[in-house]
């Protein structure tokens, strides 16, 4: 199977066009919408949609007092009259018997059947029942409960029917699987190299959550891992805890952000392959799919190696096309211009080509914007950074697109009598990550960053830099 036969099924939204002036002053980096969440104000909503809505929440109130969301079963001890020392022998009481009254005692062909406390309970009606802690009763009231209602009616292409029963599946196969605790389970192994969020956000707001799947290139973390079914059920759970961690952060109001822009990085991979990991794999899609619907905005897939594509040809059959039309798919040498579309570079972690670092504390929120210089083919370009007061340290973040330029750092006095080399010139190759620089001048002067680009497209370079005073002054 070639690469040509295997098409991968994306959306992608292109980018705004940088508009470049002639002389290639810097600019601020705009902040361009990517992509949006479809509204979740019930105003917003087709006619159809709404009818969709209402006929749902006639559907969940109707289940929820005559208490037939969950398959019932307990078990009744049915003993003889007459003869009180034989054994009890059990029966199964499913939904289907619902004349039998809690604690009541029915005489029937000399039988007594004694409904016990588990049954009794099982009886009971749930008002307050909830998911991702958000009521399901329709007559809470809860704004929450419509934006929740409409994520199952947006992946079932808004047919009640096929809605209310996605969502008692998801409803069973929580509680089943304990998954309102799961916030609090420990494991013995340490997954989180294989996936995190930092606290970035995507330009509309949605929490990034990075998935690494080159860590079980690494025998020892595959074998930790997936090594045996216990090992996969376990890594699964710790998956869906991060998830559930994420929803934690999600504001299900209508307007607010209420999905995550998923990162899955596979490079060092192993691929196909392995078939654990492919179990894994195919076993979390279908159970995301199946239980969180609509809670991933994009899935970006970066370092995309081409045994990916019969990966996907693999799980294709399993995926609905809302779920296909939401992939972003790169290779290696576009990673970074493809995050770029996303996430603003001040977010994306520095081992993508971003500004975002673990623990620092050199530049925040509050220290200005990034801004941005096109550098044109055949031609070169410098970058001032002003350091006016003698003994101020200048700092500084410089990503260039794709690199491939030749670069160099000086500082130049305000006198100009002479020159500083800061970073000697040299040719910097498209795999070079972003630099990070600091100066302290003993005068008052400036850092001047050459870039020469001698190729014949051109280039964008995102910087951002700051001032810091000498305690002394």
């Amino acid at each position: 199977m070639t690469v040509d036969d295997v098409k991968v099924e994306e959306t992608v939204v292109v980018a705004e066009e940088v508009t470049v002036s002639d002389d290639s002053n810097p600019k601020t980096i705009e902040k361009c919408s990517s992509y949006k969440e479809e509204s979740n104000f019930l105003s917003d909503l087709k006619e159809s949609e709404r009818k969709a809505l209402i006929d749902l929440k006639s559907k969940l109130e109707e289940a929820i007092f005559s208490n037939t969301l969950f398959k019932k079963e307990a078990t009744v001890k049915i003993e003889k009259a007459d003869n009180e020392n034989e054994k009890p022998v059990d029966k199964k009481v499913d939904e289907d018997e619902q004349n039998l009254t809690p604690a009541v005692v029915v005489e029937e062909e000399e039988q007594v059947v004694v409904v016990d406390a588990e049954l009794e309970k099982i009886l009971e009606i749930d008002e307050d029942i909830a998911i991702w802690g958000v009521p399901l009763n329709p007559r809470k009231c809860d704004e929450c409960t419509d934006v929740v209602l409409l994520k199952f009616l947006r992946a079932r292409d808004f047919k009640p029917n096929d809605a209310f029963e996605m969502l008692v599946k998801t409803l069973q196969w929580r509680k089943e699987a304990k998954m309102d605790a799961i916030l609090d389970e420990k494991f013995e192994v340490d997954f989180s190299p294989a996936g995190y969020m930092n606290g970035s956000v995507d330009r509309e707001g949605h929490p990034v959550c990075y998935n690494v799947y080159g860590v079980f290139d690494d025998k020892d973390m595959y074998k930790k891992a997936l090594g045996t079914e216990e090992k996969r059920e376990q890594f699964l759970r710790w998956r869906f805890q991060l998830l559930e961690r994420g929803i934690q952060k999600l504001d299900l109001k209508p307007g607010g952000v209420a999905s995550i822009l998923q990162i899955s990085d596979l490079k060092n991979s192993p691929g196909v392959a392995k078939k654990e990991l492919r179990s894994v794999v195919m076993k979390a899609v279908t159970l995301l799919q199946d239980n969180y619907p609509e809670f991933v905005a994009r899935n970006v897939f970066i370092n995309v190696p081409f045994w990916y594509y019969a990966l996907n040809a693999l799980l294709s059959p399993f995926l609905t096309q809302r779920t296909k039309a939401k992939f972003d798919v790169t290779r290696p040498a576009k990673v970074t211009e493809t995050l770029l579309k996303y996430i603003p570079i001040e977010e994306i972690p520095i081992q993508y080509g971003g500004f975002k670092r673990d623990d620092d504390f050199e530049f925040s929120s509050e220290d200005g914007l990034t801004l941005e210089l096109i550098v044109m083919a055949n031609s070169t370009e410098s970058i001032e950074l002003q350091a006016e007061m003698s003994g101020s340290t200048l700092i500084w973040d410089l990503q260039v697109l794709g690199w491939e330029v030749n670069y160099k750092e000086e500082f130049v006095p305000s006198d100009e009598g002479y020159t500083v080399i800061v970073k000697k010139g040299k040719k910097m190759g498209s795999q070079e990550g972003p630099i990070r620089n600091t100066y302290t001048s003993n005068e008052p002067g400036k850092v001047v960053i050459t870039i020469e680009n001698g190729s014949r497209m051109k280039k964008k370079v995102l910087y951002r830099y700051k001032t810091k005073k000498s305690s002394s002054f």
